[in-house]
């Protein structure tokens, strides 16, 4: 069980929700924030103060003002109007990541809603209702409007989920749960709306996958490493401790277990003195990587913990500000910086396929071909693994250097992280799908040179990986084995594999 504060959110939590099916309930010291918050709105609306969103309009109509009497058609109108995303649909596990992060948001107690839309969300979240929300639309300042609001449908009964396996009328997998449809009361709308949610939740769900296939691609250099016959000095721990990048000398670290007791990693000199930067730097490139997943990470768990919704009442409703922490610009830059570093593990990736495949630059058989000139190999496999590190060169341009205006000049500034954040999911799975070529490559080096000479760890990571991927002993449609491999990288419990298998010295 995961209780939400408010405060106390953190991604190993999130993990639990998303993908070990952990329930959620509110913190009752939260619910009582909450109720002197919504207090608040109730004595706004009753003494007919003019405060934005909860008695005048949205945006451009901020000046305009709402009768009392209008309230609960001011929201009903805001989200339908708002409703207006286009596109495919965000992957369900991110759904469910928006809907907990609202939720966690929302207790916080500055946002003046009632707790039945709190207690409504975490019934979203227990029962495995997931909005279908619509990736485009969203400029990720203003709040993101547009995939809020077809959150925000969902709890009045209206749009589409998943639910259990399908996609239906949202209504119809609320009456199977027994959630009762809501009608939003005066800021509850907006409240729902406007904040960073969408951009968090996929940049959450980018962040795990992401740092999974962080710890991969070591274990998959590893392989490399073997089957190359890699020099082991170019990991020495004092080589890293003399730079002095934390991240840097841990991946050497871990590089150093893996290949433990491997009789096809060489010293220097033995059969070359240096290898080539694709090898021998691979701690100094996934050590800078690593150091941006972290920076990534922290602002996460910030903004995961944010109040990102306008306005937000503070003093039991004594001071009620509009102000702009709905400006996506924070998390804008951590995605933007995460594309880069994720697609940088693609890159050096890549060069190390090139290096097992041709014959200019190994002595293994041409493109690990089993009968070369006759049988292609794993040729177009480097061609597939190029093409993809290419597009995730145009994926990673920074979408936060744009801005566009909006609502009549009133939102002049945006931070277009919500397309940032997609970006950074799809060039995470371009990477997968490299990583899973460098494996297939690097099974099939190590098992020419023997496999019997691998290093433990090695060898039981080519082990279980060989039950996903056969060795090659005919050109076959190599297609099914990168999706194969992908898949199985994305699915297996890496941490367990870890633990279990990486030695502790």
């Amino acid at each position: 069980m995961i209780t939400l504060t408010g405060q106390t959110l953190t991604i190993e939590d999130a993990k639990q929700v998303l993908y070990g099916g952990a329930f959620v309930t509110a913190s009752a010291e939260s619910v009582q924030k909450v109720e002197k918050s919504r207090e608040a709105v109730e004595n706004i609306v009753k003494q007919k103060k003019v405060v934005y969103g909860i008695t005048t309009g949205f945006g451009k109509f901020s000046d305009v003002l709402i009768d009392a009497g209008d309230a609960e058609q001011l929201q009903w109108n805001l989200i339908h109007s708002h409703a207006c995303g286009v596109g495919e649909p965000f992957p369900e596990v991110v759904s469910r990541a928006m809907v907990l992060l609202r939720a966690n948001a929302l207790l916080k107690g500055f946002s003046g809603v009632r707790p039945v839309v709190i207690e409504r969300l975490i019934e979203l979240l227990n029962a495995g209702v997931h909005p279908v929300i619509p990736q485009q639309g969203s400029l990720g300042a203003s709040g993101d409007l547009a995939p809020l609001s077809h959150l925000a449908l969902v709890l009045m009964g209206e749009g589409e989920v998943f639910y259990k396996g399908e996609r239906m009328e949202a209504i119809t997998a609320l009456s199977k749960e027994g959630i009762l449809p809501l009608t939003l009361k005066a800021k509850e709308g907006l409240a729902l709306i406007n904040g960073t949610q969408a951009m968090t939740g996929m940049g959450l769900v980018n962040y795990i996958e992401a740092e999974q296939l962080a710890h991969q691609t070591e274990a998959i250099a590893s392989m490399t490493l073997e089957g190359l016959r890699g020099i082991e000095d170019a990991f020495d721990a004092d080589v890293h401790l003399a730079r002095g990048y934390r991240q840097q000398t841990e991946v050497a670290e871990r590089i150093r277990r893996m290949i433990n007791g491997s009789q096809l990693i060489t010293k220097q000199g033995e059969l070359r003195v240096q290898d080539a930067y694709s090898l021998r730097c691979i701690p100094q490139v996934h050590g800078a990587s690593w150091q941006t997943l972290d920076y990534v990470k922290e602002k996460l768990e910030i903004e995961m913990n944010a109040a990102t919704d306008n306005p937000l009442i503070f003093d039991d409703g004594e001071k009620v500000i509009s102000g702009g922490n709905f400006h996506g610009q924070p998390i804008a830059f951590a995605m933007d910086f995460m594309k880069i570093a994720v697609a940088e593990l693609a890159n050096i990736s890549e060069r190390r396929i090139e290096r097992l495949v041709n014959p200019q630059l190994n002595d293994l058989p041409p493109f690990l071909s089993p009968s070369p000139g006759l049988q292609s190999g794993a040729m177009i496999m480097q061609y597939c693994a190029a093409s993809l590190v290419s597009e995730n060169k145009t994926l990673a341009h920074p979408a936060s250097v744009d801005s566009i205006p909006s609502s009549a000049n009133q939102e002049d500034h945006v931070s277009m992280g919500t397309i940032g954040s997609r970006h950074a999911h799809q060039i995470i799975q371009n990477v997968r799908r490299v990583l899973a070529i460098e494996l297939i490559c690097a099974l099939q080096a190590v098992e020419y040179r023997g496999t019997e000479k691998m290093a433990p760890f090695t060898k039981d990571f080519y082990t279980e990986a060989r039950k996903i991927i056969p060795s090659i002993t005919q050109d076959r449609i190599f297609a099914k084995d990168i999706e194969a491999a992908a898949s199985w990288l994305l699915e297996i419990d890496w941490n367990s594999f870890i633990h279990g298998n990486l030695p502790t010295t």
